[in-house]
C-alpha cells in the first residue's frame, strides 16, 4: 500500500474527529448511507404499533429520478435527484426541510447519464433511473460522489461548492457498467472510496480539502460503498472489490486481510459485520458467504464459515441488517414484486424462515425493529425474531420504482422512489394518539 502523508492527521483532523463524535453521538441523525455506524441501524426509538389505516405522511414531494437515500441531520434532509438545469439533465443534490418537505436549495453535481436501466427492461425493471449514491453530511458540509466519479463538497447551508475532485482525471479512476453507485463514506475525518485505478484504487481523502491521505492497491471497483468497522481492536475499512473483500487500516491504508469472492456483472450489497464475522453477497449467480476474521499476533487471519453459490441466498443490491447473530433482509435476484424477506443464521447460513411478496427494496433497523421499504412502495414494520416472521404494521408510502433504503431519524421515517419522497412521524410520543393506547 502506497502511503502519502499530507500532514492532515494533526490538530485539524483531531478537531474533525471530535466534531464527528459530538455530531453523531447522542443524536438520532442519519448522516450518510447506512447510517451513523455504517450498519443500517438508527438509535431513534419508534412506535411498535401503526394505525390499521396506515401512516399519514407529514409531507410528500416529487423526487425526480434516482435510487439515492435521504441523509438527515438536524432539521434538514438531503438526497440526489435528476433535474433539468440549463436544458440538460443533471444529477442534483437537493436540501429539504425535514419537518415540512420544503425545498431549501438544489444544485447540479454531475451529468445524468446511465447504462441501461430506466424503462428499457421487460422484466420488471421499469419506472425510471437516476443517481444511485447518497450524500454524506458532516460539520456543515455535504459530500457527494456522483455517477461519473466526481467528489463534490458543498456547504450544507447553501449548496455552494467548497471543493471538488475528479477521481478519473486526478487519480486514474476506471468506470464500470451502470456507472458509480457507491457513496462517499466519512469516518474519523476521512472520506473512503474505491476509484478502480490501476495504481491507488483504494483511497482515503481529507474531508477538509479532498487531499489524499493514503491510497494504494489496484482493485477494480464495484457498486459497493466501503464499510468502516473495528475488528480485533483495529479501526479498518472493508472494501468489496472485484477481487473480493479487502480490509485496510483506516489511518494508514495498510492492507490487513483479504478474502477472495467471485465477481459477475455487478456486486452492489455492502458487507455486514457482526462481532468477528463478515458477511458478503452478490447477485448474478454468485451467492453469499461469511468469514471469521481473527487477530493473531501482529496480523489477521480469515476463515470461511460457509458459502452458497446461487441466487436464492443472495442480496442483489439490498444490504441486510443483523441482530443477535441473525441476518434479516431481502434475498433473491430480479424477483420484482415477489422477492422474499428472510431470516438467516449468520454463522451457518441456515435459513430460519422466508416470507415472500416483498420484491427488491431496502431494510433498516430502528428501536430494535425492522423497517422495510418494498418495491411497491409499502413500508413494513417487522419484529426481528429468528423463530418466525412477525409483522407489526404495514402502510402505503410512495409510488414509483422503490429500490431505495428507507431512513429513520429523530422519530421519522423518510422514504423515496424514482417519483416521490415522503416523511412519516413514527415517534413514540404519537403512539397513544394514533392507537388509543401506549406504545
Amino acid at each position: 500500500m502506497m502511503r502519502i502523508d499530507t500532514g492532515v492527521l494533526g490538530f485539524r483532523t483531531a478537531a474533525v474527529v471530535l466534531g464527528l463524535a459530538a455530531t453523531w453521538c447522542g443524536l438520532a441523525d442519519w448522516p450518510q448511507f447506512r447510517g451513523p455506524e455504517h450498519d443500517g441501524k438508527s438509535a431513534s426509538p419508534i412506535r411498535a404499533r401503526w394505525p390499521a389505516s396506515g401512516l399519514e405522511p407529514l409531507w410528500k414531494v416529487p423526487t425526480t429520478g434516482g435510487f439515492s437515500v435521504f441523509a438527515v441531520v438536524g432539521d434538514r434532509a438531503y438526497t440526489l435527484m435528476t433535474r433539468e438545469f440549463e436544458g440538460a439533465r443533471r444529477e442534483s443534490c437537493v436540501a429539504i426541510e425535514a419537518a415540512t418537505g420544503k425545498e431549501l436549495w438544489a444544485v447540479p453535481v454531475g451529468v445524468a447519464k446511465y447504462d441501461g436501466g430506466g424503462d428499457s427492461g421487460a422484466d420488471g425493471n421499469k419506472g425510471g433511473d437516476g443517481p444511485r449514491a447518497t450524500p454524506t453530511i458532516h460539520d456543515g458540509r455535504v459530500y457527494v460522489l456522483n455517477a461519473q466519479l466526481k467528489l463534490i463538497c458543498l456547504k450544507a447551508e447553501s449548496g455552494e461548492t467548497v471543493w471538488s475532485k475528479d477521481l478519473i482525471a486526478d487519480h486514474g479512476g476506471r468506470m464500470i457498467a451502470w456507472q458509480n453507485a457507491a457513496s462517499a463514506i466519512l469516518d474519523g475525518g476521512l472520506i473512503y472510496l474505491c476509484c478502480g485505478a490501476e495504481v491507488g484504487s483504494l483511497m482515503a481523502l481529507s474531508a477538509e480539502d479532498g487531499s489524499v491521505v493514503w491510497k494504494g492497491e489496484s482493485d477494480k471497483m464495484t457498486h459497493v460503498s466501503p464499510v468502516p468497522v473495528t475488528l480485533g481492536g483495529v479501526r479498518q475499512v472493508i472494501f468489496f472489490t472485484q477481487r473480493g473483500l479487502v480490509s485496510a487500516d483506516a489511518k494508514t491504508g495498510q492492507v490487513l486481510w483479504r478474502h477472495p469472492f467471485r465477481y459477475s456483472v455487478s456486486t452492489a450489497a455492502s458487507p455486514v459485520v457482526f462481532g468477528d464475522i463478515v458477511y458478503c453477497s452478490a447477485g448474478y449467480g454468485v451467492g453469499s458467504a461469511a468469514v471469521r476474521v481473527s487477530r493473531q499476533g501482529g496480523g489477521f487471519t480469515v476463515k470461511e464459515l460457509w458459502r452458497v453459490a446461487d441466487n436464492k441466498l443472495a442480496n442483489h443490491w439490498s444490504t441486510p441488517v443483523v441482530k443477535d447473530g441473525y441476518l434479516y433482509g431481502l434475498f433473491g435476484f430480479k424477483e420484482y414484486g415477489v422477492c422474499p424477506f428472510k431470516c438467516v443464521e449468520l454463522a451457518t447460513g441456515k435459513e430460519m424462515w422466508s416470507k415472500p411478496g416483498f420484491g427488491p427494496g431496502g431494510v433498516v433497523m430502528a428501536g430494535g425493529m425492522l423497517v422495510v421499504l418494498n418495491d411497491r412502495g409499502e413500508l413494513v414494520l417487522i419484529d426481528p425474531q429468528p423463530t418466525a416472521y412477525k409483522e407489526l404494521g404495514r402502510s402505503p408510502a410512495v409510488s414509483g420504482k422503490c429500490w431505495n433504503h428507507p431512513t429513520v431519524s429523530n422519530g421519522r421515517i423518510f422514504a423515496r422512489s424514482t417519483k416521490e419522497g415522503a416523511c412519516f412521524d413514527v415517534s413514540v410520543k404519537t403512539a397513544a394518539a394514533d392507537s388509543g393506547r401506549g406504545p
